[in-house]
């Protein structure tokens, strides 16, 4: 599939937002949350904004973006508009913790848990949206959503990890969290493309055609294509990355957005005479440059169906 820039920006960013919410929603409903004006206020301002631009950014590759309030009328059969509804109504908690929090003297306790939730079921309906399209193997099957419930919480923790470093609110236990999640990240991106990498989807060329089942040893292949010049689904399904390429970037993505973070934070932890800050922002920025390249990967790798109509042996 073509990877529209402004859908990858849209994933990592409000992804990073949601799961910083769902970390801070965690760390509220223990009471491990320290009360700083400036600390609370900036990561209640960093995470909203992550999550507006992603929102906004996601606008751009609509052919009519006006039209996108549409969108939320489909709730009954359209995960992209489950995503939209869960997107908005996560503001509500997220707006009213981040008052309490900031402002009041009271518990934050119930609206951590209540904005937690919405925020793992907006990244849950995200990626539900790539979950439910059958044509697509690379992103129907069940190691996607895992993916996204990771990655999300990962990335938010990190940036949570470094900010909590600047204003100096250590928060108790984080850095060994972000550690756990970035091996659990790396896990479930592994897992993944192993399985891409061994199994293909279940239509054929024959199959496809109608000339003849997988089962049967017939074998079919394009002679002829159904147009001469490249067309527009072409370039948007059947959008391809070299092997060699792919291979390539996915090392930067396994070193840049798990391995190296990790040994930067473990470091940050050994050495607490140390300004963690200077193992920490490196790390973030790093993996933030590994998890825009796995989500570059996760569009330019997916292969659509219909393209075994266009010479595919394999889809």
């Amino acid at each position: 599939m073509h990877p529209a820039l402004s859908v990858i920006f849209f994933t990592t960013s409000s992804g990073a937002g949601y799961g910083m919410l769902s970390v801070l929603g965690i760390y509220a409903t223990l009471g491990y949350l320290s009360r700083s004006l400036w600390f609370s206020l900036t990561t209640m301002i960093i995470a909203l904004g992550l999550i507006t631009a992603g929102l906004l950014s996601s606008t751009l590759h609509l052919g009519h973006p006006e039209r996108a309030w549409r969108a939320f009328s489909q709730w009954r059969t359209s995960w992209l508009s489950r995503e939209g509804i869960m997107a908005v109504a996560t503001y509500i908690p997220a707006l009213l913790f981040g008052m309490v929090w900031i402002f009041l003297p009271a518990s934050t306790a119930v609206l951590g848990v209540v904005m937690a939730v919405c925020a793992l079921g907006t990244l849950y309906t995200t990626a539900m949206i790539y979950r439910s399209l059958k044509p697509i193997h690379h992103w129907h099957n069940q190691h996607v959503v895992p993916c996204y419930l990771v990655l999300g919480p990962m990335t938010g923790a990190v940036w949570l990890l470094v900010l909590s470093q600047l204003f100096a609110q250590p928060i108790p236990f984080l850095s060994p969290i972000c550690l756990v999640l970035l091996a659990a990240g790396l896990t479930a991106k592994w897992l993944y493309w192993s399985f891409v990498d061994s199994t293909s989807g279940p239509s054929s060329p024959a199959s496809a055609t109608g000339l003849g089942k997988p089962e049967s040893g017939v074998q079919v292949r394009s002679i002829e294509w159904p147009h001469t010049e490249a067309n527009y689904v072409m370039k948007e399904m059947g959008f391809q990355v070299a092997r060699k390429h792919a291979q390539r970037l996915r090392t930067i993505a396994i070193w840049a957005g798990f391995l190296i973070p990790g040994v930067m934070i473990e470091t940050a932890i050994l050495q607490p005479s140390t300004n963690p800050l200077i193992w920490c922002v490196p790390a973030a920025l790093l993996m933030s440059v590994g998890i825009i390249t796995e989500r570059w990967l996760f569009f330019a790798e997916a292969k659509h169906t219909v393209m075994l109509y266009y010479g595919a042996q394999k889809a």
